[in-house]
């Protein structure tokens, strides 16, 4: 099912509640029930426990927007390192600059291609991955500096070994959801409550009041959505993108 649509779902879902339970509560509300009558006391906690669930998930928001942005940060680590290798190996041998190169670029297609899809349907890289960097590795701290140019080259090169490695450690970690469980329990809890709250304040069922709660409830709904959406940084919504490699290494998604 599309994101789109089961964003719409959600939201309608929620007016749709709020909506039903209004009704239901005002056709079995006392007759001599007063809705101007409500407490301060009420109203003075609906306002600090809307306050409060705000800046919650104003926080979650930051917090998966802040994994989401640290994933794509990995990519382009990952990639600058590895172009870098593919470059600075051109003061080597002719074989053995080609074959670093050809060994790359392998990496970085398998990279675009199959480990993408097993990063967005089933949240891990692939063990062929993990072989192909190896191999890059092995290629680039294997060799024997032949010259003082050669081994000047050579350190640098250990160094983007080690920068690309490291991107891509950050990147497998980075494959799943990202907010315990505990997080999603309070954050679906607190919709709850402050959605309930409209009751306490003895909602009527006014056209006015009706749309108002409507649009609340929906708007709750699609910032759950939103935190979900961005929860996982290369399944779901805005992921984070492969241009990195598709823009440093033409051609390796063919």
């Amino acid at each position: 099912m599309p994101e789109w649509l089961v964003l719409t779902l959600a939201m309608l879902a929620a007016c749709v509640v709020v909506v039903l339970i209004t009704l239901v509560r005002h056709r079995t509300a006392a007759d001599d029930e007063d809705p101007s009558e409500t407490p301060d006391v009420i109203e003075y906690m609906t306002m600090w426990i809307g306050v409060v669930y705000a800046i919650v998930l104003g926080l979650a928001i930051a917090g998966v927007w802040e994994g989401r942005s640290a994933a794509q940060d990995h990519v382009q680590a990952e990639a600058t390192a590895l172009h870098e290798i593919s470059e600075r190996v051109r003061v080597y041998p002719a074989d053995v600059r080609d074959r670093i190169r050809d060994d790359i670029q392998t990496y970085v297609s398998h990279v675009v291609t199959t480990e993408w899809d097993t990063m967005a349907d089933q949240s891990q890289v692939t063990e062929r991955g993990g072989e192909l960097f190896e191999r890059v590795r092995q290629d680039v701290t294997d060799y024997r500096p032949a010259s003082d140019f050669e081994a000047q080259a050579y350190q640098p090169l250990l160094d983007q070994v080690t920068m690309a490695s490291q991107a891509r450690i950050a990147r497998a970690e980075s494959t799943g959801e990202t907010m315990p469980g505990v997080v999603w329990f309070g954050l679906i809890a607190g919709a709850v409550v402050t959605i309930g709250m409209i009751f306490a304040l003895q909602i009527r069922r006014t056209t006015r009041e009706l749309v108002l709660a409507g649009l609340f409830s929906a708007l709750i709904a699609f910032l759950l959505f939103l935190i979900w959406d961005f929860d996982s940084p290369y399944s779901r919504g805005v992921t984070a993108s492969a241009d990195p490699f598709l823009n440093l290494f033409p051609g390796a998604g063919d």
